[in-house]
Protein backbone atom coordinates (compact mmCIF):
# COMPACT_ATOMS: atom_id res chain seq x y z
CA UNK A 1 0.00 0.00 0.00
CA UNK A 2 1.27 3.37 -1.13
CA UNK A 3 2.06 5.98 1.96
CA UNK A 4 0.33 8.64 2.23
CA UNK A 5 2.31 12.36 2.23
CA UNK A 6 1.84 14.04 5.27
CA UNK A 7 3.43 16.30 7.48
CA UNK A 8 4.33 16.17 11.47
CA UNK A 9 3.38 18.91 13.30
CA UNK A 10 4.87 18.92 17.37
CA UNK A 11 2.41 21.14 19.44
CA UNK A 12 4.21 21.60 22.33
CA UNK A 13 1.65 23.07 25.26
CA UNK A 14 2.38 23.54 28.99
CA UNK A 15 -0.08 20.70 29.66
CA UNK A 16 -0.42 18.29 26.46
CA UNK A 17 2.64 17.61 24.09
CA UNK A 18 1.03 16.45 20.98
CA UNK A 19 2.02 14.53 17.29
CA UNK A 20 -0.15 15.74 15.15
CA UNK A 21 -0.03 15.24 11.00
CA UNK A 22 -1.45 16.30 8.38
CA UNK A 23 -2.09 15.25 4.59
CA UNK A 24 -1.51 17.37 1.58
CA UNK A 25 -5.15 18.97 1.78
CA UNK A 26 -4.25 19.74 5.33
CA UNK A 27 -6.94 17.62 6.72
CA UNK A 28 -5.08 15.65 10.34
CA UNK A 29 -5.26 12.29 9.93
CA UNK A 30 -3.52 11.55 12.96
CA UNK A 31 -2.98 12.83 16.26
CA UNK A 32 -1.53 11.48 19.52
CA UNK A 33 -1.33 13.12 23.28
CA UNK A 34 1.02 13.29 26.01
CA UNK A 35 1.12 14.62 29.02
CA UNK A 36 4.98 15.08 31.55
CA UNK A 37 5.17 14.96 34.85
CA UNK A 38 6.47 18.35 36.06
CA UNK A 39 10.18 18.81 37.98
CA UNK A 40 11.47 21.05 40.28
CA UNK A 41 14.19 24.10 39.69
CA UNK A 42 17.01 24.80 42.22
CA UNK A 43 14.68 26.62 43.85
CA UNK A 44 12.13 23.66 44.44
CA UNK A 45 9.90 25.61 41.78
CA UNK A 46 7.58 23.25 39.29
CA UNK A 47 8.53 23.29 35.29
CA UNK A 48 8.67 21.11 32.87
CA UNK A 49 11.16 18.42 32.67
CA UNK A 50 13.02 19.70 29.34
CA UNK A 51 15.05 16.23 29.61
CA UNK A 52 11.80 14.36 29.58
CA UNK A 53 10.52 16.37 26.49
CA UNK A 54 13.74 15.49 24.39
CA UNK A 55 13.33 12.08 24.95
CA UNK A 56 9.71 12.01 24.06
CA UNK A 57 10.12 14.21 20.86
CA UNK A 58 13.08 11.87 20.02
CA UNK A 59 11.22 8.33 20.14
CA UNK A 60 8.16 9.88 18.54
CA UNK A 61 9.94 10.88 15.67
CA UNK A 62 11.93 7.65 15.72
CA UNK A 63 8.52 5.59 15.43
CA UNK A 64 7.22 7.91 13.57
CA UNK A 65 9.70 7.26 10.46
CA UNK A 66 8.81 3.51 10.91
CA UNK A 67 5.75 3.77 10.26
CA UNK A 68 4.12 1.84 6.98
CA UNK A 69 1.16 4.22 6.49
CA UNK A 70 2.81 7.61 6.12
CA UNK A 71 5.56 9.15 4.21
CA UNK A 72 6.83 12.51 6.12
CA UNK A 73 8.11 15.15 3.78
CA UNK A 74 7.83 18.19 6.30
CA UNK A 75 8.52 18.39 10.08
CA UNK A 76 7.59 21.54 12.05
CA UNK A 77 7.32 22.79 15.95
CA UNK A 78 4.58 24.68 17.45
CA UNK A 79 5.49 25.73 20.99
CA UNK A 80 4.07 27.52 23.74
CA UNK A 81 6.45 31.28 24.75
CA UNK A 82 8.02 33.35 27.03
CA UNK A 83 10.29 30.11 28.05
CA UNK A 84 13.96 29.77 26.95
CA UNK A 85 16.23 26.82 26.91
CA UNK A 86 19.93 27.10 28.05
CA UNK A 87 22.70 25.41 25.73
CA UNK A 88 26.49 24.74 27.00
CA UNK A 89 29.37 25.48 24.56
CA UNK A 90 29.25 21.43 23.81
CA UNK A 91 25.16 21.93 22.62
CA UNK A 92 24.00 20.02 25.58
CA UNK A 93 20.73 21.96 27.84
CA UNK A 94 22.44 23.16 30.65
CA UNK A 95 19.71 24.70 33.12
CA UNK A 96 16.00 23.66 33.73
CA UNK A 97 13.22 24.89 31.74
CA UNK A 98 11.93 27.65 33.93
CA UNK A 99 8.39 28.55 34.47
CA UNK A 100 7.48 31.61 33.38
CA UNK A 101 5.37 31.65 36.55
CA UNK A 102 7.83 31.65 38.85
CA UNK A 103 7.93 35.06 40.99
CA UNK A 104 10.56 37.38 39.42
CA UNK A 105 12.92 39.07 42.34
CA UNK A 106 11.68 42.31 42.90
CA UNK A 107 14.96 44.09 42.90
CA UNK A 108 16.20 42.81 39.83
CA UNK A 109 12.84 44.21 38.27
CA UNK A 110 13.88 47.52 39.71
CA UNK A 111 17.48 47.46 38.80
CA UNK A 112 16.17 46.76 35.29
CA UNK A 113 13.31 49.42 34.67
CA UNK A 114 15.88 52.07 36.36
CA UNK A 115 18.53 51.14 33.69
CA UNK A 116 16.44 51.26 30.63
CA UNK A 117 14.23 54.61 31.16
CA UNK A 118 11.63 53.23 33.57
CA UNK A 119 8.54 50.60 33.09
CA UNK A 120 6.04 52.61 30.65
CA UNK A 121 8.84 53.82 28.07
CA UNK A 122 10.33 50.66 28.01
CA UNK A 123 7.06 48.85 27.62
CA UNK A 124 5.84 51.15 25.21
CA UNK A 125 9.23 50.45 23.06
CA UNK A 126 9.03 46.43 23.56
CA UNK A 127 5.11 46.24 23.28
CA UNK A 128 5.66 44.12 26.58
CA UNK A 129 3.74 44.44 29.66
CA UNK A 130 5.89 44.50 32.73
CA UNK A 131 5.02 40.73 33.22
CA UNK A 132 8.58 39.17 35.34
CA UNK A 133 9.47 36.04 33.93
CA UNK A 134 6.52 36.24 31.44
CA UNK A 135 9.24 38.55 29.58
CA UNK A 136 11.38 35.73 28.40
CA UNK A 137 14.00 38.06 28.35
CA UNK A 138 14.07 38.43 32.06
CA UNK A 139 15.30 35.28 33.14
CA UNK A 140 18.37 35.59 31.02
CA UNK A 141 18.91 39.06 33.17
CA UNK A 142 18.28 37.26 36.54
CA UNK A 143 20.73 34.67 35.28
CA UNK A 144 23.11 37.20 34.66
CA UNK A 145 22.94 38.86 37.89
CA UNK A 146 21.87 36.36 40.54
CA UNK A 147 23.60 33.42 38.98
CA UNK A 148 26.50 34.87 37.06
CA UNK A 149 28.66 31.46 37.20
CA UNK A 150 25.57 29.75 35.43
CA UNK A 151 25.26 32.40 33.24
CA UNK A 152 28.39 31.87 31.95
CA UNK A 153 27.98 28.43 30.89
CA UNK A 154 25.63 29.55 28.51
CA UNK A 155 26.59 29.24 24.92
CA UNK A 156 22.88 29.92 23.00
CA UNK A 157 19.43 30.22 24.79
CA UNK A 158 16.82 28.91 22.33
CA UNK A 159 12.95 29.50 22.40
CA UNK A 160 11.56 26.51 23.26
CA UNK A 161 9.65 26.14 19.57
CA UNK A 162 13.40 26.51 18.13
CA UNK A 163 15.15 24.21 20.89
CA UNK A 164 12.46 21.42 19.68
CA UNK A 165 13.70 22.03 16.01
CA UNK A 166 17.24 21.83 17.31
CA UNK A 167 16.46 18.60 18.64
CA UNK A 168 15.38 17.26 15.54
CA UNK A 169 17.94 18.89 12.98
CA UNK A 170 21.11 19.65 15.31
CA UNK A 171 20.64 23.77 14.00
CA UNK A 172 20.27 26.17 15.93
CA UNK A 173 18.26 29.60 15.39
CA UNK A 174 15.91 32.43 16.30
CA UNK A 175 12.35 33.18 15.64
CA UNK A 176 10.82 36.51 15.23
CA UNK A 177 7.57 35.10 16.60
CA UNK A 178 8.96 34.05 19.54
CA UNK A 179 11.34 36.66 19.98
CA UNK A 180 7.86 39.54 19.43
CA UNK A 181 5.80 37.06 22.43
CA UNK A 182 6.41 39.66 24.81
CA UNK A 183 9.97 39.30 25.30
CA UNK A 184 11.48 42.36 26.15
CA UNK A 185 13.63 41.47 23.61
CA UNK A 186 12.12 43.77 20.31
CA UNK A 187 12.00 47.34 20.02
CA UNK A 188 9.05 47.80 18.04
CA UNK A 189 9.88 51.43 17.15
CA UNK A 190 13.13 50.52 15.25
CA UNK A 191 12.09 47.07 14.40
CA UNK A 192 15.62 45.44 15.52
CA UNK A 193 16.62 43.78 19.07
CA UNK A 194 16.30 46.41 21.99
CA UNK A 195 19.49 48.84 22.92
CA UNK A 196 19.50 46.52 26.38
CA UNK A 197 20.33 43.12 24.52
CA UNK A 198 23.63 44.23 23.15
CA UNK A 199 24.83 46.68 26.51
CA UNK A 200 24.01 43.10 28.59
CA UNK A 201 25.54 40.80 26.72
CA UNK A 202 22.42 39.20 25.86
CA UNK A 203 22.65 39.21 22.22
CA UNK A 204 26.09 37.31 22.62
CA UNK A 205 23.43 34.28 23.90
CA UNK A 206 20.71 34.32 21.01
CA UNK A 207 21.51 32.06 17.67
CA UNK A 208 20.82 33.74 14.81
CA UNK A 209 17.49 35.06 13.38
CA UNK A 210 16.04 32.84 10.40
CA UNK A 211 12.52 33.59 8.23
CA UNK A 212 9.53 31.80 9.49
CA UNK A 213 9.36 30.13 6.75
CA UNK A 214 12.69 28.72 6.27
CA UNK A 215 13.82 25.65 6.15
CA UNK A 216 16.75 22.76 6.90
CA UNK A 217 16.82 19.82 4.88
CA UNK A 218 17.63 16.42 6.43
CA UNK A 219 20.71 14.57 5.02
CA UNK A 220 19.10 12.87 2.19
CA UNK A 221 16.64 15.50 1.73
CA UNK A 222 13.37 13.76 1.68
CA UNK A 223 12.29 15.50 4.88
CA UNK A 224 12.23 19.54 5.09
CA UNK A 225 12.38 20.56 9.12
CA UNK A 226 11.04 23.77 10.39
CA UNK A 227 12.79 26.17 12.24
CA UNK A 228 9.12 26.19 14.77
CA UNK A 229 7.15 29.10 15.89
CA UNK A 230 5.28 30.86 18.72
CA UNK A 231 2.09 28.73 19.28
CA UNK A 232 -0.36 31.94 19.54
CA UNK A 233 1.33 33.27 16.41
CA UNK A 234 0.69 30.08 14.76
CA UNK A 235 -2.44 30.22 15.18
CA UNK A 236 -2.81 32.93 12.96
CA UNK A 237 -1.72 31.81 10.39
CA UNK A 238 -4.78 30.39 9.00
CA UNK A 239 -6.86 33.15 8.89
CA UNK A 240 -4.15 35.18 7.64
CA UNK A 241 -3.73 33.11 4.81
CA UNK A 242 -7.37 32.30 4.05
CA UNK A 243 -8.91 36.23 4.47
CA UNK A 244 -7.46 39.30 2.76
CA UNK A 245 -10.23 41.80 4.11
CA UNK A 246 -9.34 43.44 7.58
CA UNK A 247 -10.44 40.79 10.66
CA UNK A 248 -10.68 40.78 14.57
CA UNK A 249 -9.58 37.06 15.82
CA UNK A 250 -10.64 36.14 19.40
CA UNK A 251 -9.01 32.80 20.39
CA UNK A 252 -10.41 31.55 23.45
CA UNK A 253 -8.14 29.38 25.79
CA UNK A 254 -7.62 29.62 29.28
CA UNK A 255 -6.33 33.16 28.04
CA UNK A 256 -9.21 35.11 25.45
CA UNK A 257 -6.93 36.69 22.92
CA UNK A 258 -8.17 39.31 20.33
CA UNK A 259 -5.87 39.85 17.88
CA UNK A 260 -5.86 42.82 15.53
CA UNK A 261 -3.56 42.28 12.34
CA UNK A 262 -4.79 45.80 11.22
CA UNK A 263 -4.36 48.02 13.98
CA UNK A 264 -0.90 49.69 13.53
CA UNK A 265 -1.41 52.38 16.39
CA UNK A 266 2.12 52.25 19.32
CA UNK A 267 0.17 50.94 22.48
CA UNK A 268 -0.67 53.39 25.05
CA UNK A 269 0.16 53.57 28.58
CA UNK A 270 -3.65 52.49 29.47
CA UNK A 271 -3.54 49.67 26.66
CA UNK A 272 -0.44 48.31 28.67
CA UNK A 273 -1.95 48.53 31.82
CA UNK A 274 -4.66 46.56 30.83
CA UNK A 275 -2.46 44.05 29.54
CA UNK A 276 -2.36 44.70 25.93
CA UNK A 277 1.37 43.74 24.04
CA UNK A 278 1.97 43.09 20.42
CA UNK A 279 3.15 39.80 19.12
CA UNK A 280 4.93 39.46 15.56
CA UNK A 281 3.48 37.54 12.95
CA UNK A 282 5.22 34.71 10.51
CA UNK A 283 5.85 37.80 8.21
CA UNK A 284 7.42 40.22 10.87
CA UNK A 285 4.19 42.24 10.86
CA UNK A 286 3.10 43.87 14.25
CA UNK A 287 0.29 42.30 15.83
CA UNK A 288 -1.93 44.52 18.39
CA UNK A 289 -3.09 41.93 20.89
CA UNK A 290 -5.20 42.58 24.23
CA UNK A 291 -6.42 39.48 26.95
CA UNK A 292 -8.42 38.37 29.33
CA UNK A 293 -7.93 35.14 31.71
CA UNK A 294 -11.33 34.33 31.16
CA UNK A 295 -11.42 30.84 30.44
CA UNK A 296 -9.60 30.09 33.61
CA UNK A 297 -12.18 31.63 35.34
CA UNK A 298 -14.94 29.47 33.60
CA UNK A 299 -12.83 26.33 34.70
CA UNK A 300 -12.94 27.30 38.46
CA UNK A 301 -16.50 29.18 38.42
CA UNK A 302 -18.28 25.74 36.81
CA UNK A 303 -17.18 23.72 39.83
CA UNK A 304 -18.61 25.83 41.98
CA UNK A 305 -21.88 25.91 39.72
CA UNK A 306 -22.01 22.53 39.85
CA UNK A 307 -21.31 21.96 44.03
CA UNK A 308 -24.06 24.73 44.66
CA UNK A 309 -26.71 23.55 42.28
CA UNK A 310 -25.77 19.91 42.69
CA UNK A 311 -25.32 19.30 38.66
CA UNK A 312 -22.58 17.03 37.26
CA UNK A 313 -19.13 19.23 36.40
CA UNK A 314 -20.15 19.51 32.30
CA UNK A 315 -23.91 20.24 33.43
CA UNK A 316 -22.76 23.93 31.46
CA UNK A 317 -22.61 22.14 28.16
CA UNK A 318 -26.56 21.23 28.31
CA UNK A 319 -27.34 25.04 28.90
CA UNK A 320 -29.19 26.16 25.49
CA UNK A 321 -29.47 30.28 25.34
CA UNK A 322 -32.72 31.40 26.30
CA UNK A 323 -32.96 35.32 25.99
CA UNK A 324 -35.36 35.22 29.01
CA UNK A 325 -32.39 34.51 30.92
CA UNK A 326 -30.54 36.95 29.63
CA UNK A 327 -28.50 40.09 32.05
CA UNK A 328 -31.02 38.78 35.52
CA UNK A 329 -30.03 40.55 37.65
CA UNK A 330 -28.22 43.55 36.34
CA UNK A 331 -24.91 43.68 36.00
CA UNK A 332 -22.44 44.81 38.67
CA UNK A 333 -20.95 48.49 38.24
CA UNK A 334 -17.73 47.93 37.19
CA UNK A 335 -17.19 51.58 35.74
CA UNK A 336 -14.24 52.82 38.41
CA UNK A 337 -11.27 53.91 36.82
CA UNK A 338 -9.37 50.74 38.75
CA UNK A 339 -11.77 48.07 37.99
CA UNK A 340 -11.79 48.98 34.50
CA UNK A 341 -7.35 48.69 34.53
CA UNK A 342 -7.24 45.65 36.50
CA UNK A 343 -10.66 44.13 34.26
CA UNK A 344 -8.42 42.36 31.99
CA UNK A 345 -6.30 40.50 34.09
CA UNK A 346 -8.75 39.79 36.79
CA UNK A 347 -12.33 38.32 37.13
CA UNK A 348 -15.26 39.24 36.34
CA UNK A 349 -17.98 40.72 38.75
CA UNK A 350 -19.93 37.18 39.07
CA UNK A 351 -17.71 36.24 41.54
CA UNK A 352 -19.26 38.57 43.91
CA UNK A 353 -22.97 37.49 43.42
CA UNK A 354 -25.33 35.78 45.85
CA UNK A 355 -25.34 32.39 43.98
CA UNK A 356 -28.81 32.53 46.16
CA UNK A 357 -30.24 34.68 44.31
CA UNK A 358 -30.73 32.45 40.99
CA UNK A 359 -33.21 29.62 40.82
CA UNK A 360 -31.55 27.25 38.64
CA UNK A 361 -28.25 26.46 37.40
CA UNK A 362 -29.02 28.17 33.97
CA UNK A 363 -30.13 31.43 35.38
CA UNK A 364 -26.53 31.27 37.03
CA UNK A 365 -25.03 30.46 34.42
CA UNK A 366 -26.32 32.94 31.67
CA UNK A 367 -24.89 35.56 34.39
CA UNK A 368 -21.66 34.35 34.53
CA UNK A 369 -21.39 34.26 31.29
CA UNK A 370 -23.11 37.69 30.77
CA UNK A 371 -20.61 38.72 33.36
CA UNK A 372 -17.55 37.46 31.59
CA UNK A 373 -19.15 38.55 27.64
CA UNK A 374 -19.17 42.10 29.71
CA UNK A 375 -15.40 42.11 30.33
CA UNK A 376 -14.65 40.41 26.78
CA UNK A 377 -16.62 43.47 24.97
CA UNK A 378 -14.13 46.03 27.29
CA UNK A 379 -10.85 43.78 26.34
CA UNK A 380 -12.37 43.52 22.33
CA UNK A 381 -12.70 47.73 21.92
CA UNK A 382 -9.23 47.69 23.44
CA UNK A 383 -7.96 47.18 19.90
CA UNK A 384 -11.25 47.11 18.21
CA UNK A 385 -10.42 50.90 17.46
CA UNK A 386 -10.63 50.79 12.98
CA UNK A 387 -14.27 50.43 12.80
CA UNK A 388 -13.55 49.62 9.01
CA UNK A 389 -13.81 46.07 10.53
CA UNK A 390 -16.72 43.47 9.67
CA UNK A 391 -15.97 40.49 10.65
CA UNK A 392 -14.99 38.99 13.88
CA UNK A 393 -13.98 35.36 14.05
CA UNK A 394 -13.89 33.35 17.21
CA UNK A 395 -12.07 29.88 18.09
CA UNK A 396 -11.12 27.84 21.11
CA UNK A 397 -13.60 26.98 23.78
CA UNK A 398 -16.12 29.68 23.96
CA UNK A 399 -16.98 29.34 20.24
CA UNK A 400 -19.08 26.29 20.78
CA UNK A 401 -20.93 27.85 24.18
CA UNK A 402 -24.41 29.59 22.40
CA UNK A 403 -24.63 32.04 24.97
CA UNK A 404 -21.37 33.38 24.87
CA UNK A 405 -21.88 33.17 21.14
CA UNK A 406 -25.18 35.17 21.24
CA UNK A 407 -24.03 37.73 23.58
CA UNK A 408 -21.11 38.26 22.00
CA UNK A 409 -23.42 38.79 18.58
CA UNK A 410 -25.79 41.20 20.11
CA UNK A 411 -22.94 43.43 21.52
CA UNK A 412 -21.40 43.60 18.27
CA UNK A 413 -24.17 44.14 15.73
CA UNK A 414 -21.88 46.09 13.39
CA UNK A 415 -19.73 42.75 12.69
CA UNK A 416 -20.27 39.66 11.23
CA UNK A 417 -19.76 37.26 14.43
CA UNK A 418 -17.98 34.16 13.42
CA UNK A 419 -17.41 30.83 15.43
CA UNK A 420 -14.44 29.24 13.17
CA UNK A 421 -13.71 25.80 13.97
CA UNK A 422 -10.52 24.34 13.08
CA UNK A 423 -9.01 21.85 15.24
CA UNK A 424 -5.58 22.12 16.37
CA UNK A 425 -5.53 26.23 14.61
CA UNK A 426 -1.55 26.55 16.05
CA UNK A 427 -0.64 23.01 14.80
CA UNK A 428 -2.09 23.67 10.95
CA UNK A 429 -0.47 27.25 11.22
CA UNK A 430 2.79 25.74 11.55
CA UNK A 431 2.71 23.12 8.66
CA UNK A 432 0.86 26.10 6.45
CA UNK A 433 4.24 28.42 7.16
CA UNK A 434 6.13 25.98 5.31
CA UNK A 435 3.60 24.82 2.82
CA UNK A 436 5.75 25.70 -0.27
CA UNK A 437 8.65 23.31 0.94
CA UNK A 438 6.82 20.28 1.25
CA UNK A 439 3.87 20.49 -0.36
CA UNK A 440 3.30 20.80 -4.32
CA UNK A 441 -0.47 20.99 -4.21
CA UNK A 442 -2.52 24.20 -3.71
CA UNK A 443 -2.62 26.20 -0.58
CA UNK A 444 -6.29 24.97 0.43
CA UNK A 445 -9.45 27.00 0.41
CA UNK A 446 -12.12 25.24 2.47
CA UNK A 447 -9.69 24.60 5.87
CA UNK A 448 -12.44 26.31 7.81
CA UNK A 449 -15.82 25.81 9.16
CA UNK A 450 -17.94 28.64 9.89
CA UNK A 451 -21.11 29.46 11.79
CA UNK A 452 -22.67 32.90 11.29
CA UNK A 453 -24.48 34.69 14.82
CA UNK A 454 -25.98 37.72 14.33
CA UNK A 455 -29.23 39.60 16.11
CA UNK A 456 -31.55 38.04 13.79
CA UNK A 457 -30.48 35.08 14.37
CA UNK A 458 -30.32 35.28 18.38
CA UNK A 459 -33.63 36.50 18.71
CA UNK A 460 -35.03 33.86 16.61
CA UNK A 461 -33.10 31.58 18.96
Amino acid sequence: MKKVPVIAIFDVGKTNKKLLLFDEQYKMVYEESRQLEEIKDEDDFPCDDVKALTQWLKDTFAALLKNDLYEIKGVNISGYGASLVYLDEHLNVSLPLYNYLKPYPVHLREKFYNTYGGESLFARQTASPVLGNLNSAMQLYRLKYDKPELFAQIKYALHLPQYLSFILTCKVCSDITSIGCHTNLWDFQKNAYHIWVKDEGIGNKLAPIMDSDEVFDNINGDITFGIGLHDSSAALIPYLISFTEPFLLLSTGTWCITFNPFNHEPLSDLELKQDCLCYLSFNGKPVKASRLFAGYEHEQQIKILAEHFDKPLDYYKTVQFDLRLYNIPEPLNTNSEKDTIDAMIGQSGFGKRDLALFASYEEAYHQFITDIVAQQIQSMNLVYTDRFIKRLFVDGGFSKNQIYMNLLAKAFPELEVYSASLPQASALGAALAIHKHWNSKPMPTDIFDLKLYSVTHDEKG
